[in-house]
């Protein structure tokens, strides 16, 4: 059992190692999806750690240090009027401010890109490109630019996977106005519900761009939200500092909590009368077979004598509903692995990654059609 304080740490490992990938920081990035792995097993660590192994850290070519702040100085090119700090100190024209707001209306990925659902791979890229760099924070001072750059990258980040995309193909796109606008009832289609990126906007905006603008510290600000990259920095020196003794508590607390839970079940819960599996411990060796699903369950040898006509139907029935739910989510992780894979194989152009996907049996799956297949002809 795994506690859920466990899985949160394990997040945030992988997304510092995220950040360090695409800084071109292999050493970090490997040490925080180890880190990861010890504190909760994930198939995206395994599978970004299996990358970076066979790869190191050319995402597409992409890979990148952000530079450190270089004061308040200009852009090279001359646009004075584009440097330094926030929004409110940097001008900004029309045609940015029209921009921004033509995104902000935009009910769904394909309109904020300017594209239709009939595009291709490399149309899409361009109107990202085109889009990313006239939006980018350090470039467009209009009010709201930040939002509407984060909006781009998250568009394009959920249509170039081939899955997301067409999940979000499948789902729809309408989306509220605005957050304040929603309409009763939860109708209108949420814009991020369900489809957020796999990587923030600035990092793919600098896998593509190799960079971004020198001129600034990588601050992005608007009204609401400030990013900061020394505020990055900051936050992960002191979670190195201070992650080594809360990690081994976090570690720890797993056993001590199988320890209670396993005296507690002792104590107050009999064991069930079969098992999905061969338990010499409790003495269900012996195996049967339900009538309805055919399902293999193991029973002690008092068994028989226990349990006879509507007691064993009910017996039955429970061991197909556990193995239906045990196949049911075997499947599902049979198919976040694949799909794990197979954007990992597209980040980093993976054939070998793409066909280990491709491979995978899915045997779980296969019997959750055929289980589907029996209650509908039954």
């Amino acid at each position: 059992m795994k506690m859920e304080g466990n899985r949160d740490e394990a997040e945030k490992c992988i997304n510092i190692a995220t950040k360090a990938l695409t800084a071109g920081d292999r050493e970090k990035a490997a040490k925080y999806l180890h880190k990861a792995e010890k504190l909760y097993p994930t198939d995206r660590a395994k599978a970004l750690l299996d990358a970076l192994t066979k790869n190191g850290s050319s995402a597409g070519n992409g890979a990148y240090r952000r530079r450190p702040a270089e004061g308040s100085g200009a852009p090279p090119g001359g646009e004075g009027q584009e440097s330094g700090g926030g929004d409110s100190s940097k001008g900004f024209n029309k045609e940015q401010v029209e921009g921004v707001q033509r995104i902000k209306r935009c009910k769904d990925y394909y309109e904020v890109l300017g594209v239709s659902k009939e595009v291709n791979e490399d149309e899409l890229k361009k109107a990202y490109r085109k889009l990313a760099l006239k939006f980018h924070p350090d470039k467009n001072h209009a009010p709201g630019a930040t939002e509407a750059f984060k909006k781009i990258g998250n568009s394009y980040a959920v249509l170039s996977n081939p899955d997301k995309r067409r999940q979000y193909d499948l789902t729809g796109g309408e989306e509220p106005s605005s957050p304040g606008h929603s309409h009763g009832g939860g109708a209108g289609f949420d814009f991020h519900r369900g489809f957020e990126a796999d990587i923030t906007p600035e990092d793919l905006f600098n896998m593509f761009f190799g960079g971004g603008f020198p001129s600034s510290a990588h601050t992005f600000t608007n009204s609401r939200t400030s990013y900061s990259q020394q505020t990055d920095n900051r936050q992960e020196r002191t979670e190195e500092r201070n992650d080594g003794g809360f990690s081994m508590f976090i570690q720890l607390m797993p056993i001590v909590v199988l320890i209670l839970v396993s005296i507690l079940s002792q104590m107050m819960v009999s064991p069930p009368p079969y098992s999905l599996y061969s338990r010499p411990s409790t003495g269900q060796t012996l195996k049967r077979q339900t009538e309805n699903l055919h399902v293999d369950y193991y029973v002690a040898r008092d068994f028989r004598s226990e349990f006879k006509g509507s007691a064993l139907h009910q017996i039955e029935k429970s061991v197909e509903d556990d193995y239906v739910s045990n196949v049911r989510n075997n499947c599902w992780k049979e198919r976040q692995t694949k799909t794990d894979l197979l954007y990992a194989a597209k980040v980093y152009r993976d054939d070998r990654m793409r066909k280990k996907a491709e491979l995978m049996t899915m045997d779980n799956c296969r019997e959750l059609d055929r289980l589907n297949n029996l209650f509908r002809g039954g």
